[in-house]
């Protein structure tokens, strides 16, 4: 229970303003029991009524959980503020960021010319040129790209869909382990997840079926370069998961190809194919942070007539478009050949460091996924030990804690910039690790 912390209040709103305060500022962190709903009550002169709804209301926004006889809690990942990973230590190599490369990234340069003149951009929100580019992207890959629009980056775009989609309480099926900040942005929403578990070839069938069943209303996930599990979409896998999915029309199917020129892999697509085959209600998402700038918050979106109307009457309404400054700068990049060569370079190198690793830790009998994309996935029984002890031996990975729901624990390691004789050393570190926390459990 909190004993540091004093919860405030008069009311549901005081209550609950008064817990997100402490969550916000640390005073509330993670785990923590929050007092059983009389109790609070008669501390705050109260009735238990009004606790009662602070923290379903709390519950209903992603801040606490319910944990049977644990009570309420704070949960793993509260939706308060903006997480920031942990800190770096200084003198360690840092695995941990899920960052390229930036050896492999091009120059940005801003356009010769800015946007001139005071005009409305609401009325043609999207630049010819970038339009047409992104069209090819899709069509290259078989998804079909007669209707495109433009985001402010995958989440921007994933929180859009969502909002006009569904409503608070609905579920949304997600992948476990999966991407951390959309694990993060669906509580935010008021959303429930439900988890998915995922292999070397993306979502489990079973496991998806199960969640529709469960009654989710969307589904999100990766056909390849998924995060933090490597995992990418097999031609036998993708029919698979769309047999599962044509049981539910109703359902809204969000790809997330984030890292699609980096990916390493072929793309078999659950909205590729002719109308029989795809979702009746699809999207699919492609940003380009990961190879032609980490500070370009861009995405692409191809998808079904209704999904383009729904997100775009909610841009129209709220940023309205994506800076045309923005838009041009893209523009240069994907239309210019050295950029081209130095983005399929890094395609290459990429592949070769993340097998590499792969490749050292089986060679130390260590079971690990990267099937595909710049990170690998390895089992782990205690995610704070094998941290804690590769940071003594100068590596920084990253917990799986954050990127779980219900799946076993695990790290990440990102692997864009690791070098093959770095991973050789990397994966003795982590075998050495692995030996001294066996001897702690005893085997």
């Amino acid at each position: 229970m909190a004993t540091q912390y004093e919860i405030t209040g008069t009311n549901a709103k005081g209550i609950a303003a008064s817990i997100e305060r402490g969550v916000a500022d640390g005073g509330l962190p993670p785990g923590t029991a929050l007092p059983p709903v009389r109790r609070l009550a008669e501390r705050l002169g109260v009735s238990p009524g009004t606790v009662a709804t602070t923290y379903q209301e709390l519950r209903r926004r992603g801040i606490v959980v319910t944990r049977g006889r644990a009570g309420t809690v704070i949960a793993a990942s509260p939706a308060v503020a903006s997480r920031r990973p942990p800190v770096v230590p200084e003198g360690v190599r840092d695995l941990a960021g899920g960052h390229p490369d930036p050896a492999f990234l091009p120059a940005l340069l801003p356009p010769a010319r800015l946007s001139p003149g005071a005009r409305s951009h609401r009325a043609a929100p999207r630049m010819a040129p970038l339009e047409r580019l992104a069209r090819d992207w899709f069509a290259a890959d078989g998804v079909p790209a007669e209707h495109v629009t433009f985001a402010h980056g995958a989440l921007d775009c994933a929180a859009r869909l969502l909002s006009v989609e569904l409503r608070p309480g609905d579920a949304v099926a997600m992948e476990d382990p999966g991407y951390h900040h959309l694990l993060d942005l669906v509580p935010a929403l008021g959303l429930r997840s439900v988890p998915v578990a995922v292999d070397d070839e993306g979502m489990r069938p079973e496991a998806l079926r199960g969640a529709l069943r469960a009654g989710a209303r969307a589904v999100i996930c990766s056909p390849r370069s998924q995060n933090p599990y490597g995992g990418c979409f097999s031609a036998g896998r993708r029919d698979a998961l769309q047999e599962v999915l044509a049981a539910a029309p109703e359902v809204l199917v969000i790809e997330n190809d984030h890292a699609a020129d980096i990916a390493g892999a072929p793309l078999h697509s659950l909205v590729a194919g002719g109308p029989a085959a795809r979702p009746a209600r699809w999207a699919q998402v492609r940003t380009v942070t990961k190879y032609l700038g980490t500070d370009l918050r861009w995405a692409a979106l191809a998808c079904d007539p209704t999904t383009l109307a729904r997100h775009d009457g909610r841009l129209l309404l709220t940023s309205g478009w994506v800076s045309h400054v923005l838009q041009e700068t893209v523009t240069r990049l994907m239309s210019d050949p050295a950029t081209s060569a130095l983005v399929g370079r890094a395609r290459e190198v990429y592949a070769e460091r993340r097998t590499a690793l792969l490749s050292a830790l089986a060679g130390h009998r260590i079971g690990a996924h990267g099937a595909s994309g710049m990170n690998v996935w390895v089992p782990v029984r205690d995610e704070a030990a094998v941290v804690s002890g590769l940071r003594t031996r100068g590596w920084w990975v990253a917990a799986g804690a954050r990127f779980r729901i219900a799946a076993p624990p695990g790290v990440r390691i990102t692997t864009a910039q690791l070098a093959p004789a770095d991973g050789g050393r990397l994966a003795a570190d982590l075998a050495a690790v692995l030996a001294e926390s066996q001897a702690t459990y005893g085997g």
